[in-house]
């Protein structure tokens, strides 16, 4: 199929990309214009579909979606792409062969990735717990990822997790779906959020044992039918703009 065809066949995917990315911004996970989403095409080429350049996540419709290919040229849309979109996502899309990536800066995964330990402790809560063996932490900060081989970098560290701490920058968090990666961002900055505050008390933190919180893992990734049903309570309440 052409690039047009293409486009107009994945509406829909372009509407639930679009919806991911409103709501997260009803969710605090935005930041600004800045940080980005995006889900590659189910035809095995090097396609993907991305939120533009200079618009709020609030303001994005199915309309607004650049598909791109991997080496950073637009195939369809009306936008721009910002240049460090491509050169992260590009490649994890390409190295790590992940479907869904999302990429933000929500300010309690950052924030722990200020901290020594670069990410949260699975072992924590039970949040937490659902991302236990999933995640790993890149601890190799090096500026904003203005080349290919920062992203390729990037890609290379994910090492098959599906979530990635960027010391002192963000999170990564990829799916095979759109609404599952939805469903794990939002749970991962609230399980952040609590062990920020939790830490925020000044007394000793108590995590499970490490057995515990691989069943709790096992238990919550084995059955996605909230994160559906979460993405779908969101396309109910955030309409299209």
């Amino acid at each position: 199929m052409s690039d047009a065809a293409d486009w107009d066949s994945h509406h829909r995917l372009r509407a639930d990309l679009a919806l991911a990315l409103r709501a997260a911004h009803h969710h605090g996970l935005s930041e600004g214009v800045c940080n980005h989403f995006s889900v590659a095409l189910p035809d095995g080429s090097d396609r993907f579909l991305i939120n533009p350049q200079g618009l709020a996540w609030d303001e994005i419709g199915a309309k607004d979606i650049v598909m791109v290919d991997g080496a950073g040229a637009k195939r369809a849309g009306a936008h721009e792409v910002e240049s460090t979109a491509m050169f992260i996502h590009a490649a994890v899309h390409r190295i790590a062969r992940k479907t869904c990536v999302l990429h933000t800066h929500m300010p309690y995964a950052t924030a722990l990735t200020l901290t020594e330990a670069r990410g949260p402790d699975t072992a924590l809560s039970q949040n937490a717990m659902r991302f236990h063996g999933r995640t790993v932490v890149d601890r190799a900060y090096n500026g904003l990822a203005l080349d290919a081989s920062e992203g390729e970098r990037i890609a290379r560290a994910m090492n098959g997790a599906d979530v990635v701490f960027l010391a002192n920058h963000g999170v990564i968090v990829c799916g095979e779906r759109i609404d599952y990666a939805f469903d794990d961002l939002y749970y991962l900055e609230r399980a952040c959020q609590a062990q920020v505050i939790a830490m925020s008390t000044g007394r000793a933190l108590a995590p499970v044992d490490e057995s515990v919180a691989a069943r709790v893992a096992a238990q919550m990734n084995g059955e996605r039918l909230q994160s559906t049903l979460f993405f779908d309570a969101l396309r109910r309440k955030l309409q299209e703009p």
